[in-house]
């Protein structure tokens, strides 16, 4: 283990993951985290899924809880939140992951429960989750709230939902860093890009019908930079960056980590 967050404790929201090849964006998060001397509360729907994040990192010596959680209703993220307390007596660092995409489409073919199902976890989980984490964070006159948001939000097509989703948690996330700021605490927000990750791999596959192999291939050839898409351990190790206080002067700022892809304009 290296020393970065150590003596810090960590709430991971969607500390599981989608069922895959390859690792998640929380999972990965999470482990890296508990790498560098934090203890970690392993937020997800799924019990199970946090567990095995869990049994990761007690097998290289870390220290986790997990703590079974929808972000979409508040009385289970304020559960959360004293939990973490209630456990490792301080919350030092938030970092929301829980996001969803299916059923998304363009205007006129986007059905109204797929945005309001859109909407409620991506943006609304994310509010609840800050919501309920800053009161012990401004009383301990410190904190870092990492939200993951995508690049989706400025060059996405066709994914009306989920685009004025992730839209909506830039916008959130730099309300409540100006709001926060003189509490202490850091609000940042990290945009991937095209990742190799389960959700997008897995569920791509399988929402369009298209083979594996292919989706991937697709993908890597819309990354600018050598290499094609990034993974999980990419967004893991910048959430570490704005977690640890090597970024203590960073607040109200949007990360794009995503091999140039959005940086795609003129």
């Amino acid at each position: 283990m290296a020393e970065r967050l150590q003596g810090k404790v960590a709430i991971v929201a969607g500390a599981g993951q989608t069922p895959g090849e390859t690792i998640g964006n929380g999972r990965a998060t999470a482990i890296t985290f508990a790498r560098e001397g934090a203890r970690v509360l392993l937020v997800d729907r799924r019990l199970d899924s946090a567990e095995e994040t869990q049994a990761m990192i007690a097998d290289e010596g870390g220290e986790a809880t997990a703590c079974e959680a929808d972000v979409t209703i508040a009385e289970d993220c304020a559960r959360f939140a004293k939990t973490c307390m209630d456990t490792y007596g301080r919350i030092d660092i938030l970092h929301t992951n829980v996001g969803i995409g299916g059923g998304d489409r363009g205007l006129i073919n986007l059905e109204e429960e797929h945005w309001d199902a859109i909407l409620n976890v991506n943006l609304k989980g994310m509010f609840l989750s800050c919501k309920h984490v800053m009161p012990y964070m401004a009383a301990q006159g410190s904190g870092v709230i990492i939200n993951i948001s995508s690049v989706a939000a400025v060059c996405a097509v066709n994914m009306l939902a989920y685009k004025t989703s992730k839209a909506g948690v830039n916008a959130l996330s730099h309300s409540i860093a100006m709001g926060a700021a003189g509490k202490g605490v850091r609000v940042n927000v990290i945009m991937p890009g095209l990742m190799n990750t389960p959700m997008a791999i897995e569920g791509l596959s399988e929402a369009r019908g298209i083979p594996r192999e292919e989706l991937i291939r697709q993908r890597n050839e819309r990354v600018p930079l050598k290499g094609g898409m990034g993974s999980a351990w990419d967004i893991a190790h910048a959430a570490l960056f704005m977690a640890s206080d090597e970024a203590k002067f960073i607040t109200g700022v949007c990360l794009a980590v995503d091999g140039g892809q959005s940086a795609q304009i003129g």
